[in-house]
This record gives structure tokens, C-alpha cells and sequence, in this order.
């Protein structure tokens, strides 16, 4: 019994090893087209309602993936409605499918959760970003500046606020 499992593992590092041989790009694909990361085994999570959701949710948000990112903090937020993780992805992945109606509900349900806090402002702050509305963007952007002068996402959605002040628009 043991040398049979002994035998599987042996087999099954051998083949992992020529298939990680043959890979001679730096960015490995899975199956459906997206990065291998995307679609890993994300055993390392702590059991938590929401835990294997959010973290599945942010790999697929990073990996540009929104709408796998929407579904994903959807169902969180569904699971346990009063994390605000949940709710910031599931907002932030709407504004990038341009649902900013479903954007705005969760904002708003977030203004109850973490009112003062610079994730929540800055995500508001670059959904009126996306959506044109640099006024807005701005007010959003400079509270979160107010809470956290050292903050780095603040920096940077202050930075890309002034190159959009820039940027030619066309009607």
C-alpha cells in the first residue's frame, strides 16, 4: 500500500517536472486561456465563510478577469453580508464592467460598514473616475488623502486624476 502510494507520488513529480520543463513562456496558461495562478488550488486559506471566495475573487481581479472577479465577490457577499471585503471587490469588479448600479449599492452599503476608511474612498473615488466625473473623483480622493497622507493607492489615484485633467476628451 505504501510503496503503490510511494509509486503515484514518484509518477506525479516526474510529470509535473517535464511539464513545468516544457513551459518556454514566462507566463504559464491554463486551460481556459488565463494565467495558471488563476485557476490554482487555494488550499492555503483559513476556513472562513468568505475566505476561499475572496481570495479566488482577488486572484481573478488582479488577473484582470472582472466578470469571474463580480461572480465570485458576489457569492461572498452574499455568504456573509457584512464583510466589507466582499463588498469592495464585488463594487470594484462592477465598476470595471461598467454595472455602476450595482457599484452604487454596494457603496452605499459600504458608507454604513467603513465609512472613513481610504480603501473605501478610493474605490469610490475611481468608480466616478470611470465614469467621468473627476469632480467627485477628486472630493473622494482627497478624503482618503486627509485620513492617510502615506497612503500609496491615494498617490496614485491623485496622479491619474491629474493625467486625466489632461487627456483630451471627445464628445
Amino acid at each position: 500500500m505504501v510503496q503503490v502510494m510511494v509509486a503515484k507520488l514518484l509518477i506525479t513529480v516526474s510529470i509535473v517536472s517535464l511539464l513545468s520543463g516544457c513551459a518556454s513562456v514566462s507566463r504559464q496558461l491554463s486551460s481556459f486561456g488565463d494565467s495558471a495562478e488563476s485557476v490554482d488550488d487555494l488550499a492555503y486559506v483559513s476556513y472562513y465563510a468568505t475566505d476561499q471566495l475572496i481570495t479566488e475573487g482577488k486572484v481573478q481581479f488582479r488577473e484582470r478577469n472582472f466578470g469571474k472577479s463580480y461572480s465570485l465577490f458576489k457569492k461572498a457577499a452574499s455568504v456573509y453580508p457584512n464583510d466589507p471585503m466582499a463588498w469592495l471587490g464585488y463594487a470594484a469588479s462592477a465598476d470595471h464592467l461598467a454595472r455602476f448600479d450595482n457599484s452604487d449599492m454596494a457603496y452605499k452599503r459600504l458608507s454604513s460598514m467603513i465609512p472613513d476608511r481610504p480603501a473605501y474612498l478610493n474605490n469610490v473615488g475611481y468608480s466616478y473616475l470611470l465614469r467621468g466625473n473627476l469632480v467627485q473623483a477628486r472630493r473622494y480622493f482627497l478624503r482618503a488623502y486627509e485620513i492617510d497622507p502615506a497612503n500609496e493607492t491615494t498617490a496614485n489615484n491623485l496622479e491619474l486624476l491629474r493625467g486625466s485633467t489632461t487627456t483630451i476628451q471627445r464628445g
